[in-house]
């Protein structure tokens, strides 16, 4: 959808009007749209209609019928302004991960550039108040994701979070920061420029108006797009009151992995973790062992290109575009090195060096009479 056009389409002025309507959150636009199928139908209910849909009081159905057309254009072309895109729940450039959660958010801002290959992604949260263990680790642990070219999901706030987005810069990597805000209002303020370098890099996201202002009901309300856009959740260093436990929790509701790193066992700092731990969440000590707890993965490409390749070891992450390439060729059922050969399209040299690598990485494995099997 191209936004950049003088005025919006009728479908998505009726759901940002609809989505600006005081009281409607994500359970309620479901519900809304349950009954009635469009925003747009929503917003020609009567209230009768409206109040017999779960959720719906007098009030609220006062509020939609009263709605002005004209806050949803302003907002509309605030965006423009601001270089912010939306996406609209059900629309099919919405982000596929955060679809599936039960609760995914009506509209998506967004300023910066969300691509598909960003459904590989780990959120990494942590308190607020850490420690320099806390903040070196999550530095490490985000770099050395961002350079196995999986994108790195947290919420841009003090602590554990801006460590998270540094080190994912550092490495020349991906990463998404999600505002519990609105788009035009910066949390913490001191983290102004680390937004900006993450919007140059990824992308600013929220689900918040555009001129939303803190408060503490959103930042818990946030987490759950935080775990949604995640493949897993990695939970650096924790208190017990600690918000990044909710970020594991709605992880957890949503099948996603969560992750903990162990701290010291008097640390008030890692009781949240050594919690999680004890309750059975996997306890990592670097990067591998989030790749193989979430191994075996897809490639997401665009809907018009070529169709995903298959993961089978999180390895795979780290190679070449010609190891790749002639990794894909070898299957899992034996084939001769000579019919690799001429699948790759590559001089045999080539070809025969980079199985060479693959088998010291163990991904392939040559078999007596010149057969290769990947494993």
């Amino acid at each position: 959808m191209d936004q950049s056009a003088i005025e919006p389409d009728a479908e998505l002025l009726a759901a940002l009007r609809l989505m600006l309507v005081n009281g409607i959150g994500p359970r309620t636009w479901q519900s809304l749209l349950d009954a009635f199928e469009t925003p747009a139908a929503v917003l020609t209910a009567n209230t009768d209609q409206l109040q017999r849909v779960n959720g719906v009081g007098p009030k609220l159905a006062a509020a939609i019928r009263l709605s002005d057309p004209a806050t949803a254009i302003d907002e509309w072309r605030a965006c423009q302004r601001d270089g912010v895109r939306l996406f609209v729940r059900g629309r099919d450039d919405y982000p596929a991960g955060l679809s599936r959660i039960a609760d995914p958010p009506p509209v998506l801002y967004c300023r910066g550039d969300l691509r598909p290959a960003d459904e590989l992604a780990v959120g990494i949260v942590g308190s607020r108040h850490c420690t320099a263990y806390g903040r070196q680790t999550a530095e490490k642990l985000a770099g050395a994701l961002a350079r196995a070219g999986i994108t790195v999901v947290s919420g841009l706030a003090r602590g554990i979070d801006a460590c998270a987005h540094r080190g994912a810069l550092q490495a020349g990597g991906r990463t998404l920061a999600v505002f519990a805000t609105g788009l035009q209002t910066i949390y913490p303020p001191e983290h102004r420029e680390l937004a900006e370098e993450v919007a140059a890099s990824g992308a600013l996201l929220t689900e918040s108006p555009l001129r939303q202002q803190p408060l503490p009901g959103l930042f818990p309300q946030r987490n759950r797009i935080i775990a949604g856009l995640s493949l897993g959740v990695i939970v650096v260093e924790a208190g017990r009151a600690s918000g990044a436990l909710h970020t594991a929790r709605h992880a957890m509701e949503q099948n996603r992995e969560v992750f903990a790193v162990p701290g010291r066992i008097d640390s008030e700092h890692s009781l949240g973790c050594l919690d999680l731990i004890r309750d059975g969440v996997t306890l990592i000590r670097d990067v591998d062992d989030v790749l193989k707890s979430l191994g075996p993965l897809t490639t997401p490409v665009p809907k018009a290109a070529v169709p995903a390749e298959k993961i089978h070891h999180p390895a795979e992450l780290l190679l070449s575009d010609q190891e790749r390439a002639v990794l894909q060729c070898v299957p899992t059922d034996a084939l001769s090195v000579d019919e690799v050969v001429r699948a790759a399209g590559l001089e045999t040299s080539r070809v025969l060096t980079t199985l060479t690598v693959l088998e010291m990485r163990q991904l392939v494995r040559r078999l007596p009479g010149g057969f290769v099997v990947r494993k």
